[in-house]
This record gives C-alpha cells, structure tokens and sequence, in this order.
C-alpha cells in the first residue's frame, strides 16, 4: 500500500515537528511512503540522501483564496503518478482540507496527526473545523495522553478513533561520536574545565529561556565555571540576546543558532546537562517535547518547565527533575544539584537512556498504526 504524508515542516528545518515527520517515514520501506513537503533552503541536497521520494512545492497561492487550494492541486499530482492508497497528513489546518477533499474526490482514507500547539491553538479559534477534519480521517494520532484527553474532552465521540504514538528521538542519537570530533568542537566553543548546559529548541514563548537568562547569575554564583550553550532559531532571538547582554553574560552564553538534525549529537554529548524551562503562555503549552528524549539517548540528565505533555517526556527524578519555572529557587537548585553531583547527574542520565531504548522506539510506536 502507497503511503503520502504530507507535512508543513519537514528538514532541512530543524524542530520537533520536522524530526518527527522525517523519523517517521525513514522507519518505512522507501517503495512503501512518499513526502509532499515545501520547497526550502538545501532541500534538494537533503532529499539526495533519502531512499523514499520527497515532492517539493510552495504550498499556498498568493492572492487566490482559499490559498491551500493549491495545496490540493499539488496533492492530487502525486496521488496519480505514485498511486496513493492511505495518507497520513500533520497540521489538521489547513493540510486537513486537503486530506478531506482527497477523500471525498479520490476515496482515500487519511489519518490525521497532532502534535501539541496545532491541537491546542484550533480546539480555541477552529474547534469546528477540527472536528470535520477528524470526523472523516480513518485515525487520530496525537503525541501522548495530555493531547489525548484535550481532544476527547471537546469530542467525546471522536474517542475511539484516537491513538497514542509517542514521537522519537532518531536513532542516531544512541550513537557515541568519536572522542577526538568531541575534542575538536570543546576546544573551538572554549569549553575545556566547563560544566555545559545545553539547550535546544525554538526561541519563542513557552520555551523559558527569559526565565533561564534572568536566573543564570544566581546559577553561577553555585557553578563558576558554567557555559550555556543554546541551539535554534526563532522569533524571540532578539529579545533574549538583549537580555544576555544587559546581563552581562557574553562570556558565559554560546548561541549557536541553526545546526542541521544529524549534527546534534556530538553537541548533546559535551554537555553535562540539559535544561528547557517549558512553560504555559497565553497561546498554548508544550504538548510533547522531543528535544528531552534527545537528550536522555545521549546519556544527558533534564531539567524541564512542569507543563503540559512533558510530563510524560521527563519522568520525574528518575530522568530528570521537573520545576516550576516560577519557583526560581526550585530551578536553581535543580540545575546546581545536577551539574555539582555528578553521580547523581549520570544515574539520571543513564535511566532515560534506558527508557529511550525500551519505550520510545520508532518501530514499537509505529506498529501502533496497525
């Protein structure tokens, strides 16, 4: 059966999303899946490296409304040339028309997955339209329980369809890399004699890296010789690389910005430590979080903001410790307990490598679907 997941984000992007659309077709035969994806940065070198097709369109028309419609024109190409039994499609608004219409028109059945913020933000502005695009998909997948439970509670009726598959971290993030590559990147980030925290994710609302600028002086009081290493992109760098600077932590914070999905692990495996103070804006919460998962495969204790599906991410004070973000003293004795005891901060580590190993497989997740 011919597979077409469709998919807004997708890599070279890096995040959550994009890994977990591009973990997931990876874990299927590539005579089995394609991928409608929007055409971006070094895309067609990324693509070269894959065994399944990949079709790369700009998604949206640029005057004609409703502008997802050429979306639907784009879909409906490849449904012909690959000849498309099932679709699996991310982003229920506006990829979901899609969906609906191919099942309408071509007799297609889709599942329809969400991934935290996507659920929580159109259960409030278009409850109604999410409930049309789920009454007709054949599945819901959502992350974990918290978005489980979101979804039921507004749509008892649409409890059935729901299934639970937990996003994972790629492979490759199990796999130590050679100490001497290791040595390499510690020296050019001056990090010899350091305690690393590291953290990875979008600079936008929710993350806490604010909250994480504003206590880091107290944090170096208790660890001297910290360095704060911080990976991602996104709305809010301004505003937090101002924050550094009032603050005078130059010295101290390493923002590296975008660095490519395969390239991650050798910067989790410098760290000590990996800190994400997630927390509740006026918008939404975080409804997973990948990046945790990421870091507990590379051996690497959590410190996460209590909120949301992190929750079942980090399991408390056996993988990490979860804080609340607004207890400032809770956070710096959670981020100093764990870089100063080190027996304590590898034990941690190595249980959420453990569960990684156990519990958040690619293949285990998507034997769900069957």
């Amino acid at each position: 059966m011919k597979i077409l997941l469709i998919t807004l984000e997708y890599p070279p992007k890096i995040g959550g999303i994009a890994s977990y659309t591009y973990n997931f077709a990876a874990h299927f035969d590539s005579e089995e899946i394609c991928v409608y994806a929007p055409k971006q940065q070094g895309d067609k070198e990324f693509d070269a490296k894959n065994d399944w097709k990949t079709y790369r369109y700009n998604p949206y028309f640029k005057v004609i409304w409703p502008r997802w419609l050429k979306m639907f024109w784009q879909v409906r190409k490849i449904i012909k040339k690959e000849k498309v039994e099932k679709i699996y499609v991310h982003h229920a608004l506006p990829s979901g028309y899609v969906a609906y219409l191919c099942k309408k028109f071509f007799k297609i059945p889709y599942t329809i997955f969400f991934h935290g913020t996507d659920l929580v933000v159109g259960l409030k502005r278009k409850a109604g339209k999410i409930k049309m695009v789920c009454n007709n998909a054949e599945k819901i997948v959502v992350s974990g329980d918290f978005l489980k439970n979101k979804l039921s509670a507004k749509f008892e009726e649409l409890e059935n369809k729901i299934v639970v598959l937990h996003p994972c971290p790629s492979d490759f993030f199990l796999k130590k890399n050679k100490e001497e590559e290791l040595e390499i990147l510690r020296a050019k980030l001056a990090l010899k004699g350091k305690k690393v925290l590291i953290s990875v994710g979008r600079m936008a609302d929710g993350k806490g890296f604010p909250h994480m600028v504003r206590l880091l002086p107290k944090i170096l009081e208790k660890v001297p010789n910290l360095v704060w290493i911080i990976i991602g992109d996104g709305p809010k760098k301004e505003d937090i690389i101002k924050n550094i600077q009032k603050n005078y932590l130059q010295n101290v914070v390493r923002i590296l910005g975008f660095i490519p999905l395969n390239e991650l692990p050798k910067y989790y495996q410098l760290a000590d430590a990996f800190v994400l103070l997630t927390h509740k804006d006026e918008e939404s919460e975080e409804g997973w979080g990948t990046a945790f998962l990421e870091a507990s495969a590379s051996g690497l204790p959590v410190i996460a903001g209590r909120v949301g599906g992190v929750e079942e991410v980090v399991e408390n004070l056996v993988t990490g410790i979860l804080v609340d973000v607004y207890q400032d003293q809770g956070v710096i004795s959670a981020i100093t307990e764990i870089l100063k005891n080190s027996d304590y901060a590898k034990q941690m580590g190595e249980a959420g490598r453990r569960r990684i190993i156990q519990e958040f497989n690619w293949e285990k997740q998507i034997a769900k679907l069957e």
